[in-house]
C-alpha cells in the first residue's frame, strides 16, 4: 500500500461521512434517475481534506508512468531526473493538476491547514532552476508532441490559476513557469492548422478539452491572438456538427464526454445566441427540463483505466456548469451535474484505489464549478 492512499484515507475518512449520502445510496440514487438537487459546497473542511491527495503525491516519485521517447541511452533517468518539476503523481500531467489543485484551493481557501507548508513545497517543484530542466526537455527532437494537448492544457491551467492569484508566491511561481506556457502556446500554433479532423475520443488526446483550458488561460491573460487562433478553429472543426450521439456515451475508458467537451467549447467561442441556434442542432434533448443522463458507472475501482469512468462523472459536471451559464433554458441541467458529482466523489480515495494521483483535482473543479 503506498503511504499517500494510507494516509489520504484516514484523513479522509469524515468527508465520505459528511459530504454526502452514503456511496450506496447514491449510486441507488443515480441509478434510478432520482436528481439530487442540492450540490456539494467546496468549503474549508472539504479542501483541508481533498488537499491531502496532491500533499501525499506531488512528491512520490514511484510508481512512475514514463511517457518520454528515448533518442540514446543519454536520454534514460530516473522520473525526479527527467522531471524536476514534475515528477510525482504517478506521471507528468497529473503532478501538473496537483499543483493547480493546491494552487487553487490555497487561493480559495487562504486559512488552510498547513498553508505555508504547501506554499514551500510549490516553490522547492517549480524553482527557476527546475523549470529550466524541464523546458530542456520540451526542446528535445524526440518529445516535441509530448503530452500532446492534454498536459499542456493543464499546464496552462496552472498558469492561469497563479496569474488570477494575487499573492507573493503566485508572482514567483507565474514567472518560472511562464517560458514554458509560451513554448506551449507556440505548439498549439503549430499544432492545430496542421489538425485536419479533431479527435473525439474521452481520453488524453480529444481536441476539444485541450482547447478549452487553453480558451480560458488566453483570457486570463489576455492573449487575443491565442484567442483568434482558438476560435477559428473551434469554428473550423465544430461549427457543423449536428445531433451528437451521446447516447453512446460513456466508452470504457473514458474521463472525458467529447460530446459535452465539444459543447463547452462552443459555449466559450460562441455568442449566447449563436450557441443557443448551434446548440439546438447538436444536443435538442438537453432543452428538455426533465432530460436525464445516467452517471458513468465504475464496477471496479482498483482497476487505472475503469476508474477513469469516476472522472467522466466530474468532468461531464464541469462541462454541464459551463454549457448553462447564463441560459436559463439550460438551468436544470445543475441537478444532471450535481448528479454526477454525487455518484463519485465519496470513492475519490481508499485503500488501493487506482484514482488517488488525479480525481481529487478533476472533484475540485467540478465542485468549484457550482
Amino acid at each position: 500500500m503506498h503511504k499517500y492512499r494510507f494516509m489520504v484515507c484516514l484523513s479522509m475518512a469524515c468527508f465520505l461521512l459528511t459530504a454526502c449520502a452514503s456511496s450506496a445510496e447514491i449510486q441507488n440514487e443515480s441509478q434510478n434517475n432520482s436528481s439530487l438537487n442540492k450540490g456539494v459546497v467546496l468549503n474549508l473542511e472539504q479542501a483541508n481534506r481533498l488537499a491531502q491527495l496532491p500533499i501525499d503525491c506531488i512528491n512520490t516519485e514511484f510508481p512512475n508512468k514514463l511517457n518520454d521517447v528515448l533518442g540514446s541511452a543519454e536520454d534514460l533517468g530516473t522520473p525526479r531526473e527527467l522531471h524536476p518539476a514534475f515528477y510525482g503523481c504517478f506521471d507528468w500531467h497529473s503532478a501538473v493538476h496537483g499543483h493547480w489543485s493546491l494552487v487553487k484551493l490555497l487561493k480559495l481557501f487562504p486559512d488552510l491547514n498547513n498553508s505555508a507548508e504547501i506554499k514551500q513545497k510549490l516553490l522547492a517543484n517549480i524553482s527557476k532552476e527546475n523549470m529550466q530542466k524541464e523546458i530542456e526537455f520540451f526542446y528535445g527532437p524526440h518529445n516535441k508532441s509530448w503530452e500532446r494537448t492534454y498536459g499542456w492544457a493543464w499546464y496552462l491551467k496552472l498558469v492561469e490559476e497563479l496569474h488570477t492569484w494575487d499573492d507573493p508566491v503566485a508572482r514567483e511561481l507565474e514567472t518560472n513557469l511562464q517560458p514554458l506556457a509560451n513554448l506551449l502556446v507556440e505548439r498549439y500554433f503549430e499544432f492545430l492548422p496542421k489538425l485536419f479532423y479533431p479527435i473525439r475520443v474521452g481520453e488524453h488526446p480529444n481536441t476539444a478539452f485541450g482547447m478549452n483550458f487553453a480558451w480560458d488561460y488566453a483570457i486570463a491573460v489576455k492573449d487575443e491572438k491565442f484567442q483568434v487562433l482558438l476560435k477559428e478553429h473551434a469554428l473550423r472543426f465544430f461549427a457543423d456538427d449536428k445531433q451528437c450521439p451521446i447516447n453512446y456515451e460513456p466508452s470504457g475508458f473514458d474521463f472525458l464526454s467529447p460530446c459535452l467537451e465539444e459543447a463547452a467549447l462552443m459555449r466559450r467561442v460562441l455568442a449566447k445566441e449563436e450557441f443557443r441556434v448551434w446548440m439546438k442542432s447538436f444536443l435538442p434533448q438537453m432543452l428538455n427540463s426533465d432530460f436525464e443522463f445516467p452517471v458513468g458507472k465504475v464496477s471496479d475501482r482498483n482497476d487505472g483505466k475503469l476508474v477513469h469512468l469516476d472522472g467522466v462523472n466530474f468532468s461531464r459536471a464541469w462541462s454541464l456548469a459551463v454549457i448553462s451559464k447564463d441560459l436559463l433554458e439550460y438551468k436544470h441541467l445543475n441537478a444532471v451535474g450535481t448528479q454526477h458529482i454525487n455518484y463519485s466523489l465519496p470513492s475519490i480515495v481508499g485503500d488501493s484505489y487506482e484514482g488517488g494521483h488525479w480525481l481529487g483535482s478533476f472533484a475540485i473543479y467540478a465542485l468549484d464549478s457550482y
